[in-house]
């Protein structure tokens, strides 16, 4: 007979959450259930983490992207019971019943979202993911002062205001609560208690904040405009590309606009007869207006962030809009507030994913039209809706992938627009070749339009945007890959003195664009990370990649002719994507690994002192030019997301 001992543990758990957020109701399977990885929890919940159990083994350190979810209301200074997640009770429902009243489903909403946000960035990056390190060498590393982050805590009722944040002090994210306003706020009561952790969308936005920190570290420095609204930006469209996989409401939006999803309202669900809209009755109203609420169009639900906490702080419409903007490339020289200038890259997106499923769509509608159909339908028949819905869900996941995956061809300092764009076109090249249904091309025509342009590139075209392969660089010699689940301690330590070895060797410093000697003491570069990545190539082949950051950190007075005002942290930097040797090639090359992109970013040269003197002017814009606290220069997200 088998003992417990033989049963496998299950490979997802699913949990009750809401889609949206609870102003939504029941309707449209705004109640879900998401099938997230299974792990070891304890009350909290708290993933269960072994890392600990090892400290002495040293061998391993794999659960990087461990969770704990502490109820602590730090308003009324008490803890809230933590749910029990295994609790049999509890587990063959499948979870608690979504509601606003027990504190216990919104420890459960807010872990399942946070790991279901995990498991797609994971899935799109090819490795697992862990949370900011922040060990830096030397007094000019700003980012020093938050600390390493070996569990992100959630504080599901942190605080009393209108704003949710990532904060890499408090080493996890901080959800508030409020009363919404007295005046017209939508579908909820005057005065509700509105909870931001019930908001599906903020939940997803502020842990991409969270994933990207852990992958980029230098992105939190201001050093440019579209440093802010890239963050922004980008966690943005992480929350929007969820929507596309919430199915009911996919379809149902398909079948209310005739099949355009990016129309902004809605059918409404009755029309009115012509007897209802006669002359006489329009002016016995005194206007044309709806006479109940089944004649008002709705929004799109798909193309708007957290409807809940715009509605309940009177803005009479969801927070923001995945078509914020309408196509403008004069708009980037001016609009500066992160938000509304992040919305012009969420734009810039959007505009591509519609163009794309238009396209492969248009068959669908030929076949329809062909066999008789509507050329303008009101109400889309169920067979082509589910196959609408179908291609809308598949293309959703394929541009977050492409989205996700674009961080890995970023310079690792400095990041801007025209930078996003360039490592967005060079991810999708490098890993499809050929781009058959032309979303390279999509991409590029939306960011034109927006002003979006690539500093660097000879011409908007892919060949000139795609950041260029490298040649004639010495190979990595020492380089160990590991599992997708990671490297171990060991590997970790033997990564790391192969490749500084390497850039110390001969002259591949100056090779990868580096200024300065590499040996010198003390020291003016770094390796934040290094980090394997396991991927599918189109022919079904597995693709091993390591992509490595380097960093060179100069002083560099804020006032040439008056240093006494003190200086300022300016970085260059290179990421490096690195090739694993393939197992087919000669046993006296399997030991070296050879460099196939440097995307660079240097101090030295024009470039590099353009770089300075822009980056001295926006911070003397931003008045951060006085003073000592160098953590001053770090992006403060509970300021940035002041009434989000």
């Amino acid at each position: 007979m088998s003992s417990e001992t033989d049963i496998e543990k299950p490979v997802t758990r699913p949990l009750k959450a809401y889609a949206f957020d609870p102003s939504a109701g029941k309707l449209l399977g705004n109640e879900m259930t998401l099938q997230v990885p299974y792990q070891e929890l304890d009350p909290g919940p708290v993933v269960r983490d072994p890392w600990y159990e090892k400290m002495q083994d040293l061998e391993i350190e794999r659960l990087n992207n461990a969770i704990a979810i502490v109820d602590y209301d730090g308003a009324n200074g008490t803890y809230y019971k933590p749910v029990n997640l295994d609790d049999p009770r509890i587990l063959i429902r499948g979870g608690l019943e979504p509601t606003e009243s027990d504190p216990r489903f919104h420890q459960q909403m807010v872990y399942a979202v946070v790991t279901d946000t995990i498991k797609h960035f994971e899935t799109a990056l090819g490795r697992r993911i862990h949370w900011r390190r922040a060990e830096r060498k030397g007094p000019q590393d700003v980012g020093a002062s938050a600390g390493n982050i070996w569990t992100l805590n959630i504080y599901p009722h942190a605080f009393i205001g209108r704003n949710a944040f990532y904060s890499p002090k408090a080493h996890g994210i901080l959800f508030g609560y409020f009363r919404a306003d007295e005046g017209d706020v939508g579908r909820n009561l005057p005065g509700q208690t509105v909870f931001t952790c019930l908001s599906h969308d903020i939940v997803v936005h502020e842990t991409t904040h969270a994933v990207v920190d852990g992958i980029r570290g230098y992105f939190t420095e201001r050093t440019n405009p579209d440093v802010l609204a890239f963050h922004e930006a980008f966690a943005d469209l992480a929350a929007l590309f969820r929507h596309f996989t919430h199915k009911e409401v996919l379809r149902d939006t398909i079948e209310r606009t005739g099949g355009a999803l990016y129309r902004y309202q809605l059918r409404p669900d009755a029309t009115p007869t012509p007897e209802d809209q006669s002359a006489a009755e329009k002016r016995a109203r005194g206007d044309d207006s709806p006479v109940i609420t089944a004649e008002m169009s709705q929004r799109n639900p798909l193309i708007e962030l957290a409807a809940q906490f715009g509605e309940a702080t009177s803005k009479q419409k969801a927070l923001r809009s995945a078509l914020g903007t309408k196509p403008n490339s004069d708009a980037i020289k001016t609009v500066m507030e992160p938000h509304f200038r992040g919305s012009i890259m969420v734009a810039a997106v959007f505009d591509a994913f519609f163009a794309i499923y238009l396209k492969r769509t248009a068959d669908l509608w030929k076949i329809y039209r062909a066999g008789g159909g509507n050329p303008n339908p009101v109400d889309v028949p169920a067979p082509l809706a589910d196959r609408l819905s179908d291609e809308a869900t598949r293309l959703a996941e394929m541009f977050f992938q492409i989205c996700a995956r674009a961080l890995d061809y970023c310079p690792p300092v400095d990041i801007t627009f025209g930078d996003y764009l360039r490592a967005i076109i060079t991810a999708d090249f490098d890993l499809h070749p050929r781009d058959e249904i032309g979303v390279r091309n999509a991409l590029m025509d939306s960011f034109r339009l927006r002003g979006i342009v690539p500093q660097g590139a000879s011409s908007f075209s892919e060949g000139a945007i795609a950041w260029p392969r490298a040649h004639g660089l010495s190979p990595i010699v020492g380089l160990e890959f590991g599992d997708p689940n990671g490297l171990t301690s060991a590997q970790k330590k033997k990564v790391g003195t192969a490749l500084r070895e390497h850039l110390r060797k001969g002259n591949n410093f100056a090779a990868l664009g580096f200024a300065g000697n590499p040996n010198a003491q003390p020291q003016d570069w770094d390796i934040p990370s290094f980090h394997p990545v396991f991927r599918i190539n189109p022919d079904g082949s597995l693709r091993t990649d390591m992509v490595v950051e380097i960093v060179q950190t100069q002083q560099v007075p804020f006032d040439e002719k008056n240093p006494a005002l003190g200086t300022f942290p300016m970085r260059g930097g290179a990421t490096l994507i690195i090739q694993k040797p393939l197992a087919h090639e000669p046993e006296a090359a399997r030991d070296e690994a050879h460099i196939r992109y440097v995307i660079s970013k240097h101090l030295h040269g024009t470039e590099g002192k353009a770089r300075t003197r822009r980056q001295r002017r926006h911070l003397e814009q931003l008045g951060l030019t006085e003073g000592n606290d160098a953590s001053r220069f770090q992006v403060n997200f509970a300021m940035v997301h002041g009434g989000l």
